[in-house]
């Protein structure tokens, strides 16, 4: 390329002639066809490279699958060797960062670092002792935080999880000992029935209303507190005219396991008077039971669908890139940051569920959901309404999250997708989430996020294309 040519580049357009002629006699002019590795990552990095035209996608290895970081066609943008004109004791083991492929054919200046970087150095010594100072201070301040932001997430997540987790196995294990208890009074109830002066012909005739009362129980009633007071009124009168004690303690199961008065002198008509109790408490010990079997299924059920909505959210042996359900990461989300919400907060879920699947980084969405979920609370402060809307048009999906909270002051709203910067107070924020939701929505699905916000209703809405890159 000629000087002028080189001029007409944004990056060279401010130096003089010299400087100038020294990148022409330098540089070499590459043209790669669509398809082919401009450089590896890991690689030596030797060359810096300045597209001229075409499209580049550069990707990270990540998890052991190539991600997508950004893909441009913008003349005059760089990549490679672009710490080159940096001077420290491992300069000769510098790698290159990332992969780049040609999207299309491409053509690009290259320069050797090994002579740009010196060169870089000398024209502009100041610049560059600032752009040290800058990128090693960068690189440390980001190493802490990033660490500290990934601790204090999975902490609160781990919180969350395991608060959780908690309920539905306490809940279990009550029941299970609960279901012990009563297994061991059927054993004894069914040893006074059969020692009583019973018909052979009437024990299987009990065990078969047994089995009856079983399939009442699945399918009981839901009952008002009024219908089921009434009712429970009612059967306690009868079992004490029938001189059973502790009717009072006894109706509200057989009720709740939707055994009436008719049903049970029914049941009772098989046994002689002298084992009418017996009888009844047998069945109550069976509705019970099966209430706590009952019980212990839900139980294990809710763990195994918060260990499964864990999976989701941490997209756990799966690959990065995936056509998913957006509701599905959704839902997920919720679920991991449900010990953050408490009794004040209402979550509203209006959900398109004819929108199409969605195809992304599903791990890395989940993190965007997350920031704005944590966000939202916080800006509530324990009580208010979480909205989360889904919509499409025109091959994109929109996700909107909203909250009743105080809202973002208009003066920073421009602000709010800066790096370390953030409305929380002093060590309560980094200020990165919001950035990193931009990178992943912006640079790496190229979607769109956006907010607007007035107190009482803060809404950020994020645009993902439905058309897979």
């Amino acid at each position: 390329m000629t000087p002028d040519e080189i001029r007409g580049l944004f990056l060279f357009e401010s130096l003089d002639d010299e400087q100038l002629a020294w990148l022409a006699e330098h540089g070499v002019v590459e043209t790669n066809a669509a398809g082919t590795e401009v450089l590896a990552e890991g690689d030596p990095a030797t060359c810096f490279f300045v597209l001229l035209d075409g499209t580049v996608s550069l990707l990270r290895t990540i998890g052991g699958e190539r991600a997508e970081i950004s893909r441009t066609d913008h003349r005059g943008a760089y990549f490679g060797a672009t710490q080159a004109y940096l001077q420290d004791d491992v300069t000769s083991r510098r790698v290159y960062l990332m992969t780049v492929v040609a999207v299309t054919d491409v053509r690009m200046l290259q320069l050797p670092a090994a002579e740009f970087g010196p060169a870089v150095r000398s024209w502009f010594p100041m610049g560059v002792h600032l752009l040290e100072g800058l990128f090693w201070g960068m690189q440390a301040t980001q190493a802490v935080v990033s660490q500290r932001e990934r601790l204090l997430a999975l902490g609160s997540l781990t919180a969350g999880l395991t608060h959780e987790l908690n309920n539905p196995a306490a809940a279990a294990v009550r029941a299970t000992a609960a279901l012990r208890e009563r297994v061991a009074g059927m054993r004894h109830k069914l040893s006074l029935l059969a020692s009583g002066t019973l018909d052979p012909a009437t024990l299987p005739a009990l065990v078969r209303l047994q089995e009856e009362a079983v399939e009442r129980v699945a399918k009981a009633p839901r009952l008002s507190p009024m219908e089921a007071s009434d009712r429970e009124d009612e059967l306690a009168d009868w079992l004490t005219d029938h001189g059973i004690a502790g009717g009072w303690d006894l109706a509200p199961v057989l009720v709740a396991g939707g055994l009436d008065v008719t049903w049970l002198a029914t049941a009772v008509g098989t046994c002689p008077v002298t084992a009418t109790e017996a009888a009844v408490r047998w069945l109550a010990y069976t509705v019970e039971t099966e209430a706590l079997i009952n019980e212990i299924e839900d139980s294990t059920t809710r763990v195994s669908t918060l260990v499964g909505a864990a999976k989701q959210y941490s997209q756990l042996d799966r690959a990065p890139f995936q056509v998913v359900d957006v509701h599905d990461l959704l839902d997920a989300t919720l679920v991991m940051l449900g010990g953050k919400f408490g009794t004040g907060v209402q979550v509203h879920k209006e959900y398109d569920r004819s929108v199409p699947l969605l195809p992304g980084y599903a791990a890395e969405l989940n993190q965007v959901w997350t920031n704005l979920i944590d966000n939202a609370l916080a800006a509530m402060n324990g009580s208010g309404v979480l909205t989360l809307r889904t919509s499409h048009s025109e091959g994109r999906l929109l996700v909107e999250i909203a909250d009743t909270g105080s809202g973002i002051p208009p003066e920073v709203v421009s602000r709010v997708f800066e790096p370390f910067f953030t409305t929380k107070p002093v060590g309560e924020g980094t200020g990165l989430g919001l950035d990193i939701s931009w990178r992943i929505v912006v640079a790496k699905h190229h979607g769109d996020i956006r907010v607007e916000s007035e107190p009482g209703d803060t809404r950020f809405r994020v645009w993902l294309p439905l058309t897979q890159p």
